[in-house]
């Protein structure tokens, strides 16, 4: 039997006030005949206002997976709808600084993908997060049966749904390792061994971005989703409401957290967002599987109602991720899913032999409420969000990690560990501790503590103004609940001394002889002027003094190791290093120009006109220029973005007739100020 896959995520564009984001219809979702290749750009002028476009594997034979996907593909009248970064998905759902101490996740999905570890790492070099590889045991990529045989076939739609997940959980939980069960297909009974192969190989949070109706399904799956102890959650699809036998598995099973959708949006409020429920996000009463004792809510539905908890997965305001060298913006329940299991993972693993689906509804009091927002109009809590639990949202949107802890009662108290901490002399901080299980209230208590600050019995919450340097330091926090009980985290904490400098490393760069080269090297922190130095700068290049800003014009080809030393007032000092290299000088027949079609204030439509003054055909092709680091080149079509700011680079494959001119739709992001047309515009032969 096949299963759909409900892919999802956005290309990070600032966040904006909401007046800026774009409404989408659902005629615009339910059109027929818009299925584009995934990776593949969008056409800019393909449709004058911003489309949801499945993915291309948004059909299938019978029998076979049906991924639902859905990607914000923009429009030429109209700026793309914003997107959120991890930055912004940890404030949201209030994890910000919280460590998994490298807890696993593992991720379910069909098919082969060889390039996961190339996109993962593009995706989190882009936001800044640490390196995630096989090679340093973050990522493991097995088959279905957890060995070392993967797939032998490809998909491009479930290689975005893998993208997506990975991506996912890396932005709720950056420390988390990542393990990637690749099903040899998309047939129910294949991902179900992958899922048992998950568990097997000791992962205690499981994420599902797929889904069947409840009629399809083998009649031995709940064996391979029952695992007492392990966190299984699914996503509830991105058709809106699904009952009876068309409800989705397996998050309509007892044993698995359904995840449904919402919209996140940018807000003055004190949380920073506010949430709707997202209007295609899944639930559904199921025909299936009885009413489960832990869910003690009114659903308006006789057996097992769906969702249990939601996270952001509105396409329009999702994640951006990075496939080929080019990005795309996606949303759908299968972002979040992997969303809500990295959080899971902060939480830390489930008790031995517990239903982890139970947690949410013992705290139903630890989320965030959706109150608002529709997904149909079956006119009951099953379709209609509202106070409590409803069908599209759940019990809401986590906050912190306290409702995805063990329930309370008489069990043990268990403290919530943060992670290890860092902060800087004279800044202040302010970290909650959470507690659950035993009897509330709490007391709490704290051990090791830096100087200045201290923990409030009652809240948990650690404050004050650090007023030594030192560390790493470890600390106790206890908390003892009203009948005795008590339960220990300890973590590591290290206060830093004020004004240390710090350099926001380039990476590594590449240049041509002979092309004119301008870096400017960031400083912060510590006490200015600054000034800079270099050592190992390709010949023909120097870096100046006071502004940091590398220039010059390469005179040899070659690989350089570079370090940028910055100097504060002070004499503290901090460096970056980096590879630099040259190719050689270009006797490239082709030559390019920018031209502007629309300027909409906080982002650009342009085209790149390639042309072949050659007498021979050219096949392959590179075109180079430079913007400011407050915009970025978001798509392009055709071709693939290697680099996206400063010294831009997209490269193709096509072929130009001598003479012959090619056209490359560009779309820029800016950040912050106004757009600035490109400079430096050049081709070269690939």
């Amino acid at each position: 039997m096949g299963v759909r896959g409900q892919k999802g995520w956005t290309q990070q564009m600032r966040v904006v006030s909401a007046v800026r984001r774009l409404a989408v219809t659902g005629a615009a979702l339910l059109a027929a005949g818009l299925g584009v290749a995934v990776g593949q750009a969008p056409v800019a002028s393909a449709a004058t206002v911003p489309q949801l476009v499945p993915a291309s594997c948004a059909t299938a034979p019978a029998g076979h997976a049906k991924c639902q996907a859905i990607q914000l593909v923009p429009g030429t009248s109209a700026a793309p709808a914003t997107a959120v970064s991890p930055t912004d998905l940890q404030k949201a759902y209030g994890v910000t600084g919280l460590k998994s101490n490298g807890a696993t996740v593992a991720v379910v999905d069909a098919f082969h993908d060889p390039n996961i570890e190339r996109d993962l790492g593009d995706y989190r070099s882009h936001w800044g997060l640490p390196p995630c590889t096989k090679a340093n045991g973050c990522l493991k990529v097995v088959g279905q049966d957890g060995s070392s045989n993967l797939p032998t076939q490809t998909d491009s739609g479930w290689a975005t749904e893998m993208t997506i997940d990975v991506d996912a959980v890396s932005a709720v939980c950056p420390d988390c390792h990542i393990l990637l069960v690749e099903g040899n297909t998309n047939d129910d009974t294949d991902l179900g061994e992958a899922v048992d192969s998950a568990v097997r190989l000791g992962a205690k949070f499981v994420s599902n971005s797929y889904a069947d109706h409840e009629s399809s399904i083998p009649s031995d799956s709940e064996t391979h989703y029952n695992h007492p102890g392990v966190m299984i959650a699914a996503a509830t699809g991105d058709n809106g409401t699904e009952s009876g036998s068309s409800t989705e598995y397996p998050a309509s099973s007892p044993e698995v957290v359904a995840v449904g959708g919402t919209t996140l949006t940018p807000s003055s409020n004190s949380r920073g967002f506010t949430e709707t429920a997202w209007n295609k996000g899944g639930s559904g009463c199921s025909s299936k599987f009885g009413k489960p004792s832990y869910q003690n809510v009114t659903t308006s539905c006789s057996k097992r109602a769906t969702s249990d908890i939601s996270a952001e997965g509105d396409p329009n305001t999702g994640i951006v991720i990075y496939q080929n060298g080019a990005t795309s913006q996606w949303g759908g329940t299968s972002l979040a899913t992997p969303i809500v299991a990295g959080i899971w993972a902060l939480a830390g693993a489930p008790n031995s032999g517990d239903n982890a689906a139970s947690y949410p509804y013992a705290h139903p009091g630890n989320f965030n409420d959706i109150t608002s927002g529709s997904n149909g109009g079956c006119g009951t809590v099953v379709c209609n969000a509202g106070t409590g639990w409803d069908g599209p949202t759940g019990l809401g949107t986590p906050n912190g990690t306290a409702g995805l802890l063990p329930g309370g009662g008489n069990g043990s108290v268990t403290v919530q560990n943060p992670g290890d901490q860092s902060s800087t002399v004279g800044q202040a901080v302010n970290l909650k501790i959470t507690a659950s299980g035993g009897t509330s209230p709490y007391t709490f208590s704290a051990k090791g503590l830096p100087a200045g600050l201290s923990i409030d019995s009652s809240s948990g919450a650690i404050s004050g103004t650090p007023t030594t340097a030192g560390g790493p330091t470890a600390v106790t926090v206890t908390a003892t609940d009203s009948a005795g009980k008590s339960g220990t985290a300890t973590f590591n904490w290290t206060v830093t001394a004020v004004g240390q400098p710090a350099i926001t490393n380039p990476g590594n760069q590449t240049g041509t002889v002979g092309q004119a080269v301008n870096l400017p090297i960031k400083a912060t922190g510590g006490t200015t002027p600054y000034s800079f130095s270099a050592s190992g700068l390709p010949a023909g290049l120097s870096i100046d003094s006071s502004s940091g800003t590398i220039s010059g014009t390469p005179t040899t080809a070659g690989q350089s190791a570079t370090t940028v030393t910055v100097t504060d007032a002070n004499g503290k000092t901090a460096q970056a290093s980096f590879t630099w290299t040259i190719n050689p000088a270009s006797t490239s027949t082709l030559k390019a120009a920018f031209t502007l079609d629309y300027d909409y204030g906080w982002g650009a439509f342009g085209h790149v006109t390639i042309t072949n003054t050659g007498s021979t055909a050219v096949t392959g092709w590179k075109v180079t220029f430079d913007i400011p680091t407050s915009e970025y080149l978001w798509t392009v079509n055709p071709g693939t973005i290697v680099s996206n700011t400063g010294h831009v680079v997209v490269t193709g494959t096509g072929t130009i007739p001598a003479g012959g001119t090619l056209s490359v739709q560009t779309t820029f992001q800016v950040n912050s100020g106004s757009f600035v047309t490109p400079a430096n515009v050049a081709a070269t032969n690939r």
